[in-house]
């Protein structure tokens, strides 16, 4: 299994307010800094990126895989990891693919970090040969 924290190098990324992203081979990378116990919260931040200042690629079909991580410092906060995947699909469906049905494997993981952010890589699955 691939370690979903990203190689961040902040030549690549286009960046607006506390929230960065990026495209990879196949997919997307974005990260957004701090934490807040409101999974609510990062549907309406990541949703104006996209909306004002992402110029990158666009809406795709088939399926995708979707790692998000949690990154917190001292004590874990009490956010629903369910509550934030909900929240994160929700805010990328339209920029990533044309909705979250799309997604046919999803991780999400809350671990000890350096700081507190949350990572998020979407990747294209390839098809299965025939």
């Amino acid at each position: 299994m691939k370690d979903w924290r990203l190689a961040l190098r902040t030549d690549e990324w286009i960046a607006h307010g506390k929230v960065r992203a990026r495209e990879i081979p196949g997919g997307l990378e974005i990260t957004v800094d701090g934490l807040t116990t409101q999974g609510r919260f990062y549907k309406p931040l990541i949703r104006e990126f996209f909306r004002t200042t992402w110029r990158g690629s666009r809406p795709a079909f088939g399926d995708f895989s979707v790692s998000i991580g949690m990154e917190y410092t001292g004590d874990p906060p009490w956010l629903d990891l369910d509550n934030l995947a909900k929240a994160i699909l929700d805010a990328i469906k339209g920029y990533a693919f044309h909705d979250d049905a799309q997604v046919s494997r999803l991780l999400v993981e809350r671990r000890a970090g350096e700081r507190e952010r949350i990572l998020i890589r979407i990747e294209k699955v390839s098809a299965a040969p025939d």
